[in-house]
């Protein structure tokens, strides 16, 4: 395993009126999708592309995924997304996600994802080497 906590990309999000439900308040499930926001621009900042990836046969399908929920963001809100790599592992990563209002930088979630590094079939494959470079691991 190969800790990087200092490997941390923020991201800014506002909230639209679609993604809130009839009091104004963030639908829990929207979160989720803005982890993705993080994680994807963390990587962009990096030099590696999803898309890249998928074409050249690696996907990152979530394994496991954890969020703690401190407080509720409302329409119109600016969040941040800050998205960190925990660790590699020989064919896994997580990444750790604050998402805080940029306002009064009030924290209002927390959480991780695990990812495997499979093939186009679905079979797990070591973190490939184009990765592990753009990581300086």
């Amino acid at each position: 395993m190969t800790p990087m906590s200092s490997l941390t990309h923020r991201a800014e999000i506002r909230v639209t009126y679609a993604e809130t439900d009839a009091m104004g308040i963030v639908y829990y499930a929207n979160y989720l999708r803005w982890l993705e926001v993080g994680r994807t621009e963390l990587m962009r900042s990096l030099g590696i592309a999803y898309k890249e990836m998928e074409d050249q046969g690696t996907f990152l399908p979530v394994s496991e995924v954890y969020c703690k929920y401190h407080g509720s963001a409302r329409y119109d809100d600016i969040l941040i997304v800050e998205t960190s790599v925990d660790f590699v592992k020989r064919a896994s990563i997580q990444f750790s996600y604050r998402i805080f209002r940029k306002s009064d930088e009030s924290q209002l979630v927390t959480g991780t994802t695990l990812h495997a590094f499979v093939d186009r079939d679905g079979e797990i494959v070591k973190v490939p080497a184009l990765f592990r470079a753009k990581l300086s691991i």
